[in-house]
């Protein structure tokens, strides 16, 4: 008899599997759907849908040209983009030097450990925050959306645990070979753990591109605003700022308007994460070492 796990599963088990599956499918399909095609409907699918459309009878990209015709939401891309960019690698690089640092036997590794585990539970509060940035002179600045998260605590736990599981046989081979700690990290450890890094980087970088709030504190120039904050405003108001600087009339729907600007902000994002799936599964250092 073959084991029970070895059997096919019957017939109910599967339809009973698939009708959970694509319930759980249009659960997430659906409402992505619901916002694609509210962006893309006329102001008549709207008033006939009484607010959201499903399937727009009367497609018509007027909510993305009225979003972009003041070029406000071009420039918050843009810092966005900057922003995340700029951000996720000056997080990438000091993390992984941290990490590397204390996962080491050096004297300076655990009171370190301890300081940044102390801001992971307990953190700052929004006005120190904002007088640790004014005397720092980062005071409508986009540094100021960068260097108060360049170091997350979890982000560095992760990294710091992964670096100590690698083979230590290997970093002593290379230490005999006279390689430097430099070297050790850049040509042994950063090699091996290509898919912790790069899930950690989507971390930053998704957390860069999703912050808004550290821009309403810190920034006063609406042009140096990033998308969220667009968003923010747009979802809030239900109106386009670059039409009313400009004079644009009628508005298209403020549904429309404010789904034109949810797909904005979620599409170069989206884009990632097909680049980085294959390392979420992948085995990193399996069979590297064994004895």
């Amino acid at each position: 008899m073959r084991p029970v796990w070895k059997e096919n599963p019957s017939p109910a088990y599967q339809a009973i599997k698939a009708i959970v599956l694509g319930g759980f499918a249009l659960a997430i399909v659906v409402p992505i759907l619901v916002v694609i095609s509210t962006s893309l409907a006329s102001d008549q699918d709207i008033i006939e849908a009484g607010g959201y459309v499903l399937w727009p009878s009367h497609p018509t990209v007027k909510a993305y040209e009225t979003l972009f015709s003041g070029g406000l939401m071009g420039r918050a891309i843009l810092v966005s983009v900057f922003v995340t960019l700029v951000g996720t690698a000056i997080a990438l690089a000091v993390t992984i030097a941290l990490a590397y640092a204390t996962s080491r036997p050096v004297l300076f590794g655990r009171p370190v450990l301890l300081m940044v585990l102390f801001t992971l539970l307990f953190a700052p509060g929004i006005i120190p925050m904002f007088l640790v940035v004014k005397q720092l002179g980062l005071l409508d600045s986009l540094w100021s959306l960068i260097l108060p998260g360049a170091l997350g605590a979890f982000n560095f736990v992760v990294l710091r645990t992964f670096f100590m599981n690698v083979p230590g046989e290997l970093l002593e081979s290379a230490r005999i070979d006279g390689a430097s700690d430099f070297m050790i990290l850049r040509k042994i450890i950063m090699p091996l753990s290509k898919a912790v890094i790069a899930v950690v980087g989507l971390f930053y970088a998704v957390g860069f591109w999703n912050a808004f709030f550290n821009a309403l504190l810190y920034l006063n120039d609406t042009s140096k605003w990033p998308v969220q904050v667009i968003l923010r405003t747009y979802v809030l108001q239900g109106k386009s700022l670059s039409a009313d600087q400009l004079g644009v009339e009628p508005l298209p729907q403020p549904q429309s308007l404010q789904m034109a600007v949810v797909v904005v902000a979620l599409v170069p994002i989206a884009m990632v994460y097909p680049f980085l799936q294959r390392h979420f599964t992948k085995g990193v250092i399996t069979g590297a070492v064994k004895g």
